[in-house]
């Protein structure tokens, strides 16, 4: 066993130890999920009260097509580096998991540069996938530039949200969700949209800005870790579980 490792623990067995594990990370882990997507169809509510709500409707959903299908990429290199940071710092390694956050990161920046080159060069035909409506494809190319900024800030939130996963802090990320969408997205976008007149753009608009928020409050709170005592913190939950399930068992 290498200097600064420490020796895997026992396994616990199921038993109350992990209905606690499930509702003190899992349950924030799903509300954490949840509470982005209904903020995107709170938008698609929002859009059927403009004037010509048919065209701004179907535009929305097809952005937040395009979005939903995209978040796939970070959302697997999330699960990745949720999965890789919890083991490492378990594992008493608090420099590797650094070291796989960075990596992440990284990854999670490249991948949706790309993607926004892609949709840019494409804007003006892109809209024809989804439909052969010559103002929806029009709409949609004027849409396009706010998506790469989506795609871009949605993908630095997911990699950053499986880290703060990986560390064991998923109620953390669920009052980051809650105060970058609902606090400031959902409230800037219907001023932009009903106020400043800027209608569907003004209602995406916002939720952009909720997700930037989101994305530099994760990066902040990642950025000031202090590994080694994550570490040492993973170190003693398992310590607490391992004895929590033993004691069940007895």
């Amino acid at each position: 066993m290498g200097p600064g490792r420490v020796p895997l623990l026992p396994r616990p067995r199921a038993g109350p130890a992990c209905v606690k594990e499930f509702f003190s990370y899992g349950v924030p882990s799903a509300v954490m999920i949840c509470l982005e997507w209904w903020s995107f169809e709170l938008l698609i509510l929002l859009s059927g009260l403009l004037p010509d709500s048919m065209l701004e409707t179907s535009v929305l959903s097809i952005c937040m097509t395009i979005t939903g299908l995209h978040f796939f990429v970070p959302y697997g290199i999330s699960a990745a580096a949720s999965t890789r940071v919890s083991n490492e710092l378990g594992a008493g390694n608090p420099e590797a998991a650094r070291l796989a956050v960075i990596v992440a990161t990284v990854i999670g920046l490249i991948e949706p540069i790309m993607v926004a080159i892609v949709l840019f060069s494409c804007r003006h035909v892109f809209g024809y996938i989804f439909s052969n409506d010559e103002e929806v494809v029009n709409y949609i190319a004027q849409m396009i530039p706010l998506l790469c900024i989506s795609v871009f800030m949605d993908s630095l939130q997911a990699v950053l949200s499986g880290v703060a996963r990986g560390i064991g802090w998923q109620h953390i990320g669920a009052y980051v969700n809650l105060g970058a969408y609902y606090l400031v997205g959902i409230p800037v976008a219907a001023l932009l949209c009903f106020v400043a007149n800027l209608k569907g753009k003004g209602l995406w608009t916002g939720i952009v800005s909720g997700t930037t928020v989101q994305a530099l409050v994760l990066a902040v709170v990642t950025a000031s870790t202090n590994w080694h005592k994550q570490a040492s913190n993973a170190r003693q939950r398992m310590l607490e579980e391992s004895i929590a399930a033993n004691n069940g068992a007895a």
